[in-house]
């Protein structure tokens, strides 16, 4: 397994993270498989989604924080119920196919680290897998 450590600098962004992956991926050397990306926290998540037009990660914190606002009479006290909500929609970890020892991703694809409640250090854990 290898660690990615991040430094989020906002509430809420979107760090592209694709070359860390694909780097801790070619550290491995396998031609084909599966790799798992995983964050072990309960405020951030996990995404792919385009990458070409800054304006789409924008947008989709956007629409997360108006179906989720930050303030919305939460029961939970420290006050990052939000946060913990769009981390359970959004999903701790993806799975990514390896295939001629690189991530197979669409053109326009990245991979995503989503802060919910920063600015924090945080970790992303991969894990890959020989088919």
């Amino acid at each position: 397994m290898k660690e990615i450590s991040l430094e989020t600098h906002s509430r809420v962004e979107m760090i592209d993270i694709t070359a860390a992956v694909q780097k801790a991926t070619g550290e491995k050397k396998i031609e084909s498989g599966i790799c798992l990306v995983y964050t072990p926290h309960t405020t951030a998540a996990i995404t792919i989604n385009e990458n070409a037009d800054p304006d789409v990660p924008r947008d989709i914190l956007a629409v997360l924080d108006r179906a989720v606002p930050l303030s919305a009479n939460y029961r939970h006290a420290e006050g990052n119920s939000a946060a913990h909500v769009k981390s359970s929609l959004v999903g701790a970890s993806k799975l990514v196919i390896i295939e001629n020892g690189r991530l197979v991703l669409g053109t326009w694809q990245s991979i995503f680290f989503c802060e919910f409640d920063g600015p924090r250090s945080r970790k992303v854990l991969i894990s890959i897998i020989a088919s």
